[in-house]
């Protein structure tokens, strides 16, 4: 046990709170204790939650969103545009868009972006099925929504490549965000003009 801890248990559960993105073992430390201020049932139900959500939460079988059901409520919602296809990195990135209010399309999932330096290609990520989607047919236009990276960049063109045999219009997000910019820490205003104000993506990078 280290000195500057009084306890084992508290040192363990500030270990595992500075592994949380972001979170470094002071922050940890005041988290922990905060939450030994709690009543008991306070800190229970926070731990149910989390081993809840862990256990029970599942991802749309359409678009790979976060999702409570097989189908998202996005997806299984019939006022939504079915024949636009909204592509993202990540679920963080779906709730950034929706909060625009723009785009009243569907979503696509990908779970990342291509890094060959990370280890991560094209089979890692939600690319076939999104494919798949359009093979199936009804998708009019694709949105290119990822990160303005090089990284981001690749895994346009590859899906620009996949998607050229189908009749699909393709197109990306304005460059109203700055290079290299996550959508999720991009402010709502420029994120919905970005999306109302696409290009015609014509597959360079």
């Amino acid at each position: 046990m280290s000195q500057q801890y009084p306890s084992m248990l508290l040192e363990k559960a500030v270990g595992e709170f500075a592994k949380l993105p972001g979170i470094g073992r002071k922050t940890a430390m005041r988290l922990v204790l905060h939450l030994l201020r709690q009543e008991n049932a306070v800190v229970e139900a926070f731990g149910h939650s989390i081993l809840t959500l862990k256990r029970e939460v599942k991802y749309c079988k359409v678009c790979h969103n976060i999702s409570d059901t097989e189908t998202c409520l996005i997806c299984a919602n019939p006022n939504r545009d079915a024949s636009t296809i909204c592509v993202v990195e990540t679920v963080r990135d779906v709730m950034a868009v929706e909060a625009t209010q723009q785009f009243k399309g569907l979503y696509h999932v990908l779970g990342g972006v291509i890094s060959p330096m990370d280890g991560i290609g094209p089979s890692d990520l939600q690319i076939e099925s999104l494919v798949e989607r359009v093979k199936s047919g009804g998708v009019k236009e694709v949105i290119l929504a990822l990160s303005s990276t090089m990284e981001g960049d690749t895994t346009n063109f590859y899906i620009f490549r996949k998607l050229a045999p189908f009749d699909v219009k393709m197109s990306v997000i304005a460059r109203g965000i700055s290079i290299g910019d996550e959508l999720e820490y991009t402010d709502e205003v420029t994120l919905g003009r970005s999306i109302v104000n696409r290009t015609l993506f014509t597959g360079n990078i």
